[in-house]
This record gives C-alpha cells, structure tokens and sequence, in this order.
C-alpha cells in the first residue's frame, strides 16, 4: 500500500484509521461518512471585500513548494510553547490545524494523538509530534470531515490571516472540539502579504486582535474569548525591517497575541 500512496493527490475519502512508520507515508484519513454539524454561525464578520487577497491563485499552488523555515522568531515560539504548556494537558487529542513542518509543542509532553492539517505534505511528513495528517485547501472546502467532539484541543499558528471564510472554519473547529475543548489561536505581524485577506492586511495588531475575537463571537457556544498579548520590549525596528516581517522574513522581535476560546465552558483546573 505504501509504494502506491501518492502525497501529491491526497483526496477526503473513509477508511480506519491506519498508523504507519514510515513518514513518506504518514499521511492517512481520519475522517468520517457522518454528516458534517457545525456550530451555528449567528452573523457573518468579514465584508466580500475583505475576504479579498492579492493573489488570487489557488493557495495549494502557492504552498507547493515546501518552506521549512521558522515564520516567527524564537521568542515567540518559546512564549507559545509556554502557553501551550499551560493549557494543554497531557494525554489529550489535538487537531493542529493548518500546521506545518513543526507544531511548537512541548517536547516532554506527551499527547495522546496529534493530527496535522496543511497544505503541504512533505511539511507535514517532516513534522516529529504529528500522528497522522490531512490535507485539505480550507478555502475551497471548510468541512474537516472528522466526527463529532473528536478533539480536547485545536490549535491554528500564525495561519489565521489566511482564511477566507473564517466564519464557517471557527464553526467546524467548535464541532470537532469535545466540550470544555479549546481553541487557539496564536498570530504576530508577519505574514505571506499577498495571500493574507483584506481585512487582516489593512489591519492594525490591536484590530487583528479584535477580528479574531469576532471571529469566536460568531460562532454560538464558543466562551468570551481571552487575549493573550506579549509585545517586544523595543520598538525601535526600522521601516526595512517592518516591510521584511510582512512578507515573512526574520528581523527584530515578534510580537506575540494568542485569542483562546472554549466550546460551551472553561474547564476548572
């Protein structure tokens, strides 16, 4: 099965779960034949125009080619890491949604299962914490396709700016996740400029902030949504150094915003 496993055409289809060794293969489907329920979405927060990106070509096109560099700097990543050991308890399941060649988790955590999503699957084949991992463009298609309350915990990583139909994406995640689960969400200032939606382009980091707590509040049943701010101790970077963090260079310090939300309730520790 493995020598006809083809990671460039990687479609949804209905199997059981299958575990393999060998990471040129790693890719398998969790998904399910039940009908997609998702959260109901109350109103919608991002205009036409703001879902709007410069680069109207398929995202898979652009992420064919596999980037495995570091799209935040070390800081930040040490402040996720942190947040992620925080929140997240051990011997739990995790969706990283629109992961890639690394998930930022504790290393001397474990877990009970992690399952990727991207759209690269040589990134995610290299990824060491993933157990398994799908592709899917989810521009084209929202619907994740695992079953109901799959998930103690969803994870999206400096990829948020990059949905076009946030809306429908938060309200699969709060399907997927089991109540109590949580969601989060961690972004700074970088991004791929011409693949990042309109609104999050022509936004502040204090409005980003705030789309994505719009974002949460669309969606019936998620909590009030927690912000998590850590912005550098200088601001002294120069222009160059700003234009170089929009299209996803390192330079200077990243500021750090993670927006966290649960499905129905908060759990007490």
């Amino acid at each position: 099965m493995a020598s006809t496993m083809r990671t460039s055409s990687i479609q949804p289809i209905s199997s059981p779960l299958i575990k393999t060794n060998n990471i040129s293969t790693k890719i398998v489907s969790t998904l399910s034949n039940e009908p997609s329920s998702t959260g109901k979405i109350k109103r919608l927060v991002l205009t036409q125009e703001g879902r709007t990106k410069l680069n109207p070509y398929s995202d898979r096109e652009f992420y064919a080619y596999p980037r495995l560099v570091k799209h935040v700097d070390d800081a930040f990543i040490s402040t996720l890491t942190n947040l992620y050991r925080e929140r997240l308890k051990p011997e739990t399941e995790i969706l990283d949604l629109m992961s890639s060649w690394i998930s930022h988790l504790p290393h001397d955590v474990n877990y009970k299962r992690v399952v990727g999503h991207g759209l690269n699957a040589q990134e995610l084949a290299k990824n060491p914490r993933l157990d398994y991992f799908v592709v899917k463009d989810l521009n084209e298609e929202q619907e994740f396709g695992f079953t109901n309350c799959s998930f103690d915990a969803v994870l999206c990583t400096v990829s948020v700016q990059y949905l076009q139909q946030p809306e429908k994406v938060f309200a699969e995640v709060f399907r997927v996740l089991k109540p109590g689960g949580v969601f989060m969400v961690s972004f700074s200032n970088r991004m791929f400029y011409e693949k990042a939606i309109s609104a999050w382009r022509d936004g502040t980091g204090y409005s980003r902030v705030q789309l994505v707590v719009q974002y949460f509040q669309c969606v019936e049943g998620f909590t009030e949504p927690e912000v998590v701010r850590k912005l550098p101790a200088t601001t002294n970077s120069s222009p160059i150094d700003w234009i170089m963090g929009l299209f996803g260079f390192m330079s200077g310090l990243d500021p750090f915003y993670a927006v966290i939300a649960y499905r129905n309730f908060k759990p007490i520790e």
